[in-house]
């Protein structure tokens, strides 16, 4: 697929002085897409603060350097503004990254992830949803540098940039589409469940055969789900005994 990245304005927002003119131009804006960056961890148990909150229209993106001019209220009050709708992925993480920056009461923030069931979308990373939605490709190269730099460099900042603006045209893409019945999301949903079984059971028949063992035959869906729906009436059957002999030790 072609790689595509964010083309509009980078507007690097490293001093206080700046906060407010970038903020007083995203409140101009109906729907802003939004995505944050932290600084790399390779130890188990250590996180870093949030670094950079990217905020970006169809044109234009800010890049908030927190490590830099902190959390400003300006900022905190346009994630907690009802009126504008702020969209992201997976952004409940990235909210609660920036509340331990400076408390604030989150307002109409979208999460990307939770729409897109409704559509048959089953892959949730930025990239596959990018892929699926518009046929092209966007880079991930950027994602594990350092953050919190004294310079963000010219790659980081189309990196990050590119993200936050993804996330907004993926979000408007959804919204120009009807969703699928719910009959559909359920069919799809097994059939994705069937492809992961399958593709565990040729992983383990290649181990066992690398082990001079033939694998032996496995059920086929349907056999599969008799067994799970005879599995549950055991475990009901199991409960109701453990139930009548609790009354009877009562008694």
């Amino acid at each position: 697929m072609p790689l595509v990245a964010f083309e509009g304005e980078v507007i690097v927002v490293d001093r206080e002085e700046q906060v407010q003119e970038a903020v007083d131009y995203l409140r101009t804006q109906r729907v802003i897409g939004v995505d944050t960056e932290s600084r790399p961890s390779f130890q188990r148990g250590i996180h870093y603060p949030t670094a950079l909150v990217q905020i970006a229209t169809r044109d234009r993106c800010y890049l908030f350097r927190l490590t830099h001019i902190g959390m400003p209220q300006a900022l905190a009050d346009l994630f907690a503004d009802p009126d504008i709708c702020k969209v992201g992925l997976a952004f409940k993480d990235d909210i609660n990254g920036l509340r331990r920056r400076r408390n604030f009461t989150p307002a109409n923030c979208v999460d990307v992830q939770s729409m897109v069931e409704q559509y048959g979308i089953l892959d949730m990373g930025l990239q596959k949803l990018f892929a699926i939605c518009f046929g092209k490709k966007i880079s991930k190269s950027q994602q594990l540098t350092n953050w919190e730099n004294t310079y963000l460099t010219p790659e980081q900042a189309r990196y990050a940039s590119t993200d936050a603006w993804a996330t907004l045209l993926i979000y408007e893409d959804l919204l120009a589409h009807e969703p699928l019945p719910r009959e559909e999301v359920i069919r799809l949903k097994m059939a994705e469940k069937e492809r992961m079984i399958e593709h565990q059971q040729e992983i383990q028949d290649q181990r066992l055969r690398e082990q001079g063992i033939e694998p032996p035959p496995h059920m086929t869906p349907e056999e599969r789900k008799e067994h799970q729906a005879q599995k549950k009436r055991e475990a009901r059957k199991r409960k109701r005994q453990r139930q009548a002999t609790r009354k009877k030790l009562k008694v």
